[in-house]
């Protein structure tokens, strides 16, 4: 059965912040079940936004549509509308998906929106800075952790500028890779480091073998 992740667009949405993320769920290069996942768009209409990249998206369906029993992890990114409010509707369907046991994933700005709906009152995690995160008003500021992203059960969290290690962590929750493969894709796309390309042409070539013989 095919696996759906959905991504959440809205005009200013931040392309870059869920691009890794987004690309390795929907190509099926090294996955643990190639074919078994696919990304979808939601938006709050069906309605055409434009990215802040400039990229103009149709959204597949309306969040109104959208139940946690049809996906697999709902994934926020940031915009320049979050404090503003303007999204506070994805911001309760986060908390839908929580209250079902449904992964979500937050960065940068869409972290303000949850905190200003007091869904990181209770739960570690983190953010651009913890100033931003006070800014909203929230009561989870003893919780903030000073790391790239934080995975807390069902919520991952992560700084705008950590878009790789987002993934990671969105990747490992997921378990679209192996343990073995996510360290070494996090060596390559997130410490720049050979080995890791390596590594996956080396699984490339061994399970090719085998689906050979």
């Amino acid at each position: 059965m095919t696996k759906t992740v959905h991504l959440a667009v809205y005009d200013t949405f931040s392309d870059w912040e869920t691009g890794f993320a987004t690309a390795h769920i929907n190509r099926e290069l090294w996955h643990r079940e190639p074919g078994a996942w696919q990304v979808r768009t939601v938006g709050a209409t069906t309605d055409s936004v434009i990215s802040m990249g400039g990229m103009r998206v149709t959204p597949d369906m309306a969040l109104a549509d959208l139940s946690p029993a049809d996906s697999a992890m709902l994934i926020l990114p940031g915009s320049a509308t979050w404090e503003t409010g303007a999204l506070a509707a994805f911001a309760e369907k986060a908390r839908e998906f929580l209250t079902a046991g449904v992964p979500v994933a937050a960065i940068c700005g869409a972290t303000f929106g949850l905190a200003s709906a007091g869904l990181l009152d209770d739960r570690p995690h983190t953010s651009n800075a913890a100033e931003y995160l006070a800014m909203s008003g929230y009561s989870g500021g003893e919780r903030f952790v000073y790391e790239p992203a934080v995975t807390d059960g069902d919520l991952i969290t992560a700084s705008g500028t950590m878009p790789v290690d987002f993934a990671r962590a969105i990747l490992g929750r997921l378990e679209v890779f192996e343990p073995r493969i996510l360290d070494a894709w996090y060596r390559l796309y997130g410490q720049n480091d050979p080995a890791g390309f390596f590594a996956l042409a080396e699984y490339e070539e061994s399970r090719a073998a085998a689906n050979a013989s």
